[in-house]
């Protein structure tokens, strides 16, 4: 067994060694010193063959808004195993011991980004949120005829680190609204709006908009552009949509189109966007917005009583609900969930429905329907109807999305 323990600042040039190897890339020195300011090193985790830092991890202290309001969820981050160290037990080690320092901190939530989306599962994560990623020819981008105007919005193009506070009223204004979104700390906000050369990736410079009237900002978007012309020197551009907010539909839409007609550009991707867009009604031809599918954010039930009242409910349910959990024991055994009283206690009774543990962090951030876990074999239902009461208690509107990884 490799001994574990949190690591102190003086090994971060260590840990950033075993991200560079797990990872395939490299930070520069400047990137690396901007994560190094989000870290809260007795959160960290590393796992040591000798003094070789083989494996590590860490947790963000978040404030996070699940259905009903924000609550403290622990934001796991940075895990990485050395390649030559993998099939080692190195990874469970660290997210058993991980679980369970989350626990004893009082969050009975975790979450995390999934680098791939087999891994997680087995650690009891479920996938709770998804995004859609949109690639919009600008031929076809035209908007409903009805889409939301007013006369008094204007939009301005602004350069982001000037218009860092009117991003930051924005987004906090609109923070507690939709479960997934997180709290963002000063130098959450200094990695967003980064532009340094090794951030740009090849694009060009990072821009934004402004929407705002007499009262202040209204709503912001944040985009780059990868200029590009074809042989014939026809504009071939493409707008890098990486965060479009705004507090009303008439600026939702005035950003939209802003980015949408970018001159010298032929499209735009945005590759992170909610599953209940507002722009999937707005578009004239909705096919032209080349919707994809991808997981997103993937929560973790630590403490099944303290989790399940610490959220609210969509409808009344009472079930008995028997959870699985083969990595946290405490979690293991039958609970009495009554969504009327905000109650969720243990008991001895029979069962309503069994499920794993994975499947109850799927359902926590009310995205994600339960009945068709029972069709893929993986809840059984032992009342009948149980299933169909709780997943319409738990599920919620907007849907679950986080919008920027940590």
């Amino acid at each position: 067994m490799y001994p574990i323990r949190p690591f102190s600042e003086d090994e971060w040039d260590a840990f950033c060694v075993v991200l560079s190897e797990a990872f395939n890339q490299e930070w520069s020195p400047v990137q690396a010193d901007r994560f190094k300011q989000h870290v809260e090193f007795d959160r960290t985790l590393a796992v040591y063959d000798g003094d070789q830092i083989i494996g590590g991890t860490g947790v963000f202290s978040f404030s996070m808004t699940v259905p009903g309001g924000p609550i403290p969820v622990g934001g796991v981050t940075a895990v990485a195993v050395l390649p030559s160290h993998r099939r080692r037990g190195v990874l469970r080690t660290m997210m058993t011991r991980q679980l369970g320092d989350i626990r004893e901190r009082g969050e009975a939530v975790a979450a995390l980004y999934a680098s791939e989306a087999g891994i997680y599962g087995r650690f009891g994560y479920g996938r709770a949120g998804d995004n859609l990623f949109f690639r919009i020819p600008k031929h076809g981008s035209a908007f409903r005829p009805d889409a939301p105007a007013d006369p008094t919005l204007r939009i301005r193009v602004a350069r982001p680190a000037e218009a860092r506070l009117d991003f930051v009223k924005v987004f906090d204004s609109l923070r507690t609204t939709r479960p997934g979104y997180y709290d963002r700390t000063t130098s959450r906000w200094d990695s967003r709006l980064a532009d340094e050369e090794a951030d740009r990736g090849g694009d060009g410079p990072l821009r934004s908009l402004v929407a705002y009237d007499d009262n202040g900002p209204r709503g912001y978007a944040l985009f780059r552009v990868r200029s590009r012309f074809t042989d014939h020197d026809i504009p071939d551009g493409e707008v890098q949509l990486y965060e479009l907010f705004a507090t009303d539909p008439a600026a939702y839409a005035g950003l939209w189109r802003g980015v949408l007609d970018r001159d010298l550009c032929s499209g735009l991707y945005a590759w992170n966007r909610a599953v209940d867009d507002p722009l999937i009604h707005l578009l004239a031809e909705p096919r032209y917005l080349n919707a994809g599918w991808l997981d997103e954010l993937w929560i973790r039930v630590v403490d099944v009583e303290r989790a399940l009242t610490q959220r609210a409910y969509s409808a009344p349910a009472e079930v008995v609900i028997e959870v699985e959990d083969q990595i946290c024991p405490w979690n293991e055994g039958r609970y009495r969930l009554v969504t009327a009283k905000g109650t969720c206690e243990r008991t001895e009774d029979s069962p309503d429905l069994t499920l794993p543990v994975q499947v109850l962090g799927a359902a926590y951030l009310g995205g994600r329907s339960l009945m068709a876990y029972r069709d893929a074999g993986i809840v059984r239902e032992h009342r009948e109807g149980a299933l169909r009461e709780l997943s319409a208690a738990m599920e919620w509107d907007p849907k679950p999305w986080c919008g920027l990884v940590f």
